[in-house]
């Protein structure tokens, strides 16, 4: 299991090449990668913030869940922070299991618990300043199903 929050990018190819290698009794492995969209056509950018320390155990804590949940072989979860610009990759969640109905499953999962429950702060640049990114109820009811 690997949790990374880092500010730089990272390399989705190389990620997943080297994710669940080696595993005899792996038979699926499932990758994800999330970018930056412009919904409004006018994103400059985005920020992101989060609490060093606090964020990588708050997602450990649920990545040790799907794992216990899912019996997975392995687990990476990489988030990224700082100023990202639309397009750019900002995270990446890969699950690998006996069974794909696990592996995608587990995957859905982390990334519902990413993208509203992990603490991180958002905040999107356009040309008429700065707003911070607000919880989106379709967000919180794709965590239901959990």
């Amino acid at each position: 299991m690997q949790v990374r929050v880092q500010a730089g990018p990272f390399d989705y190819g190389a990620e997943c090449a080297g994710f669940g290698q080696g595993g005899r009794d792996v038979g699926a492995v499932v990758t994800f990668l999330g970018v930056v969209r412009d919904d409004s056509g006018t994103l400059q950018r985005m920020e992101i913030e989060h609490y060093p320390g606090m964020t990588e155990k708050a997602i450990a804590a649920i990545v040790d869940k799907a794992r216990l949940r899912w019996a997975l072989a392995d687990v990476l979860v990489i988030h990224r922070h700082g100023a990202l610009h639309p397009g750019e990759a900002i995270m990446m969640v890969a699950t690998a299991a006996r069974h794909r109905v696990a592996a995608f499953e587990a995957a859905e999962f982390l990334m519902d618990y990413l993208k509203s429950r992990a603490p991180f702060w958002k905040k999107e640049f356009g040309p008429d300043g700065a707003e911070w990114v607000a919880a989106k109820d379709e967000d919180e009811d794709a965590l239901g199903r959990w």
